[in-house]
């Protein structure tokens, strides 16, 4: 049994940009479920990947460089 490593992005994003990003991590292989928020946070995603190490490329390399983004926090779970 693969056990996926499981994480949770809390996304801050220029106002008015929530629905832009939204759809643009919905594109993103790795993210499994992603909602708008009213609240401290814009969006939150949902994130499963293979390892720590194959959290990186998503993270850096696909969620950080989203237009819009200002600030986003990585929780990794178990």
């Amino acid at each position: 049994v693969i056990t996926m490593l499981k994480a949770f992005i809390m996304l801050n994003v220029e106002a008015g940009s929530e629905f832009k990003v939204y759809e643009s991590l919905k594109k993103i292989p790795a993210v499994k479920e992603a909602y708008i928020l009213y609240g401290v946070y814009d969006i939150v995603a949902k994130i499963e990947v293979e390892s720590l190490k194959a959290l990186e490329p998503v993270l850096l390399g696909q969620i950080r460089q989203l237009p819009y983004l200002k600030f986003s926090a990585t929780m990794i779970v178990k």
